[in-house]
């Protein structure tokens, strides 16, 4: 396999007087990798690549190659291999969004790079030298837009952020996202001793009625639940923050050991209930929940919640990240989740994104598409709206 490694920049190429100043320079030039690192790009097949990305504590579905696929079509995905003395010790895969005949654009990393392989532990310089080779790739070979969002989280985060810093890359300044980690490492009685009583009370009721659950991996298990899932999403006239029908064609095409969780509960032969979560590395991320009207009758969410839990314990996961919370827009969904991991959660806002080569046309054409993605998101929420007003 061909490697690459860069050659080095003479220091006065991006010596500035102004940090800020220093960085765009930076984040334009070709920096060596450090002593025993090389590259590969876009040398990994797919079989590989899914193999890879279970050896990787920090491993998502966002890293997946079917997962870059559905979202940006099989000839828009890049992938980089970074080795220290031959081995693996990262990985990342990039969705590229660029503009035809001009090839401005921009390079996405989404909860990347993976760095904290199983075998070896985490080991920081990892993560240096990928977010490196990543910025060395798109960014001055390519003349792209390098964004990163990086699954790391504020609390813990400083060393993180000031390496992206380093590295030649600036934060975007956009409101970070925020979420509930729920830690899984004590015990199952423990977890729901440190329920909120809310939660727990809940959960006594659906334990009573007679639900049937149902669990797998199958597309029969999905398309039930994209059956409720859009019935919801029609009576309360919300908009969909993911298409479920991607994440549908995503699922078919993940090896089994990296496919979503689909759990269903059924009440008198009818689903009531579903959630979809994807389980990698060590983490979990909650990614789909459905309820009927039935269903907040019999409290079947809860008890597929509840289900999920000793599962995720037995493949090892350590956190259940529930994927998003916002407590003014959307009260209801904050309370459950946060009744959820009660004692053993914690609020935790990302990272956020970081920028590299954010000027020139690249910068402008990511700007273009941030406005026509924003334009369309505020229309679809008019809409929902009117439409709930004429229905309410």
């Amino acid at each position: 396999m061909a490697s690459t490694q860069y050659p080095a920049v003479p220091e006065e190429q991006i010596t500035m007087e102004s940090p800020q100043v220093a960085r765009r320079v930076r984040a334009t030039v070709l920096e060596p990798l450090a002593d025993g690192f090389t590259v590969e790009i876009d040398q990994t097949s797919s079989d590989t690549w899914a193999k890879l990305v279970e050896e990787f504590e920090d491993a998502s579905i966002y890293q997946t190659r079917p997962y870059a696929k559905v979202l940006a079509g099989k000839t828009r995905v890049s992938d980089l291999v970074l080795r220290k003395n031959g081995r693996v010790v990262a990985i990342a895969q990039a969705r590229l969004v660029t503009v035809p005949v001009i090839g401005a654009g921009v390079a996405y990393v989404r909860w990347g790079p993976l760095w904290r392989r199983k075998s070896i532990g985490a080991d920081v310089e990892n993560f240096r030298q990928a977010v490196r080779a990543l910025r060395n790739e798109y960014v001055c070979k390519r003349k792209l837009v390098l964004r990163v969002f990086p699954a790391m989280f504020r609390e813990g985060g400083e060393e993180f952020e000031r390496i992206l810093l380093e590295e030649g890359l600036s934060s975007t300044n956009e409101a970070p996202g925020r979420t509930i980690l729920m830690d899984l490492r004590p015990s199952v009685d423990e977890l729901r001793d440190g329920m909120k009583a809310h939660w727990r009370r809940e959960l006594k009721v659906a334990e009573k009625r007679e639900l049937e659950v149902l669990e797998g991996t199958s597309n029969e298990l999905f398309d039930e639940f994209i059956v409720m899932y859009k019935e919801m999403v029609s009576r309360k006239n919300f908009v969909e923050p993911n298409d479920i029908y991607q994440f549908r064609k995503i699922q078919a095409d993940l090896p089994e050991a990296l496919k979503m969780r689909i759990l269903l509960c059924r009440a008198d032969g009818v689903v009531c209930s579903g959630l979809i979560c994807s389980a990698l590395g060590n983490s979990a991320v909650y990614l789909f929940g459905a309820t009927s009207d039935f269903g907040m009758k019999s409290r079947g969410s809860y008890l597929l919640q509840w289900r999920l839990l000793p599962w995720l314990q037995a493949k090892g996961i350590e956190t259940y990240n529930l994927n998003g919370i916002n407590p003014v827009a959307n009260p209801g969904t904050f309370k459950f989740k946060d009744d959820l991991a009660g004692s053993h959660g914690t609020d935790a806002y990302y990272l956020g994104r970081y920028d590299a080569g954010a000027d020139g046309l690249s910068a402008w054409c990511l700007d273009l598409g941030q406005s026509v993605r924003k334009t369309r998101r505020g229309v679809k929420a008019f809409l929902a709206r009117l439409k709930k007003k004429k229905n309410g």
